[in-house]
């Protein structure tokens, strides 16, 4: 139960060993039916301690803080000062632990209680289904029942790569009407049906006797405008940081191209499936298997190009998702990388989404699954918030409304439900989202007890995710702020990060 147990329970989150453990037995429970593109149990051979170690940070500091060991590792040393109330920009109420909890529990309960098994591991697909559509499995109907396995699979992944690229927050204003039934979408649903009505139409594909795919020729006739045609994005129907999602696949086009081993010839995001499966660790007996860690490599490597050059870096290096913190230790000569916490939210999101069609047409299974944390974005961290969990300082509150209406006055928007804003970059922000890795960890835990749910039958992070957290934030934000549905936070983003 952590460090939020009851009294008398011997069981402490500094317990690492015993958390590690945890978390495997949870990742384990990715089992069932892949029709909901849940990962099939795991065998005893593959044990976590067969994934590789993660790179010793006073050898290679660049390639620790782009692993995905390090995303836990380094947010543990926030998450250590908020257990005993110490942040520099929020207090921490832990008495209200057990409400957060209770509160996840009663929406995982309401949604799929009995049938815990059924909950699908958070991921692109849901999104692509809003409304109860299976506009995914359409899809793969539309295409020639002869196409094998494999190219379906590349095609799913050329769509969910860029679909998820475009999944940043776009604001309280932006919306998005089908083209194919008339209705209208919103936020992360919204992105993806558009996402997926502009894959159909071929803006993404060079080869106009191929629509359905991305390429690299394709992606470089993206321009901002065609973008936010596709988006439907006007004066009247704004979004935040379309020029940053344009970048982005822009980026993306020049990143397929440079790295033949990952994405072929045809510099396809759905090639990297042939690397994944071409790799000695991938094959045990006849089936499939590709460690997460693999799969990490090929995002982390294959898309680091697409990043802004404005990230952090380190010996020039970019580092994608992160981002130098005032509660992490000072940076000592020679080692400037001890101040820096990583997220790479949005390449966990990548992995995340992509495993689900690969195992569910391709029947491939996963292992170190459990070396992926909570995703730090605002919708688990505004469950923290919104919760009471966590309280923004004073100053720190005073310092973003006024952010937040020096932005209001600049786009010429009257403030409604005023909230605190910063930049992706605040210290304030790097600080809320490493808390909310480490919180997330822990709520799974004690959801699972209240549950009493065990061992291969307790859900997985990737399940809590998608059934409570993510959706338990969404729906507090929309109770707390009627009006525009907003965390608790704004975040002045630039389309990517958030």
């Amino acid at each position: 139960m952590g460090l939020f147990s009851r009294k008398g329970s011997k069981a402490s989150m500094d317990d690492t060993k015993s958390n590690a453990s945890n978390r495997a037995s949870m990742a384990s429970s990715f089992n069932g039916s892949t029709r909901n593109g849940i990962l099939p149990k795991r065998s005893s051979a593959q044990s976590t301690a067969q994934l590789p170690k993660p790179p010793d940070p006073n050898i290679d500091p660049v390639a620790y803080l782009r692993s995905i060991h390090a995303v836990r590792e380094r947010t543990k040393i926030i998450f250590e000062k908020a257990k005993r109330n110490q942040l520099n920009h929020f207090t921490v109420d832990l008495s209200k632990f057990p409400d957060t909890a209770a509160y996840v529990v009663s929406i995982i309960k309401r949604d799929f209680a009995p049938d815990y098994p059924s909950i699908p591991p958070h991921g692109r697909w849901q999104h692509f289904d809003v409304g109860g559509r299976p506009r995914v499995d359409n899809l793969l109907s539309s295409w020639h029942s002869a196409m094998p396995k494999e190219e379906r699979t590349r095609r799913l992944i050329d769509l969910f790569l860029v679909s998820v690229l475009l999944d940043a927050g776009a604001g309280t204003k932006w919306s998005y009407k089908s083209k194919e039934n008339g209705r209208v979408y919103t936020r992360s649903e919204g992105l993806a049906v558009a996402s997926l009505e502009m894959f159909k139409d071929g803006l993404f594909s060079g080869d106009a006797s191929q629509p359905h795919r991305v390429d690299a020729e394709g992606l470089q006739k993206l321009t901002v405008e065609s973008l936010a045609k596709g988006l439907q994005v006007s004066d009247h129907n704004p979004m935040s940081g379309i020029d940053g999602r344009a970048g982005l696949l822009i980026r993306l086009s020049d990143a397929l191209r440079g790295n033949t081993e990952l994405f072929g010839h045809e510099a396809r995001p759905g090639n990297m499936l042939d690397y994944l499966l071409s790799r000695p660790t991938s094959q045990l007996g006849t089936e499939s298997m590709v460690s997460v860690t693999t799969l990490w490599y090929v995002l982390m490597e294959g898309l680091s190009p697409i990043w802004p050059a404005t990230r952090s870096k380190i010996q020039g290096v970019s580092l994608g998702d992160a981002w130098p913190c005032s509660s992490m230790p000072p940076a000592s000569s020679g080692s400037e990388w001890e101040n820096i916490v990583p997220f790479h939210k949005l390449t966990q999101w990548l992995a995340y989404s992509l495993m689900v069609p690969m195992t569910k047409v391709m029947g491939i299974q996963f292992t170190g699954v459990e070396l992926m944390t909570g995703l730090p974005e605002y919708r688990n961290g505004g469950l923290l918030i919104d919760t009471g969990l966590l309280n923004l300082k004073k100053e720190e509150t005073v310092r973003g409304i006024d952010a937040y209406n020096a932005n209001a006055k600049k786009i010429g928007q009257k403030g409604m439900e005023v909230v605190p804003m910063f930049t992706p970059d605040d210290d304030v922000v790097v600080e809320w989202r490493a808390v909310t890795v480490g919180f997330l960890d822990e709520l799974l835990i004690e959801v699972n007890r209240l549950l009493g749910l065990r061992g291969a039958d307790c859900l997985s992070l990737a399940q809590m995710l998608e059934a409570g957290t993510w959706k338990g934030g969404r729906e507090l934000a929309e109770v707390s702020r009627p009006n525009t549905k907003a965390p608790p936070i704004m975040i002045d983003s630039d389309g990517t990060v958030f």
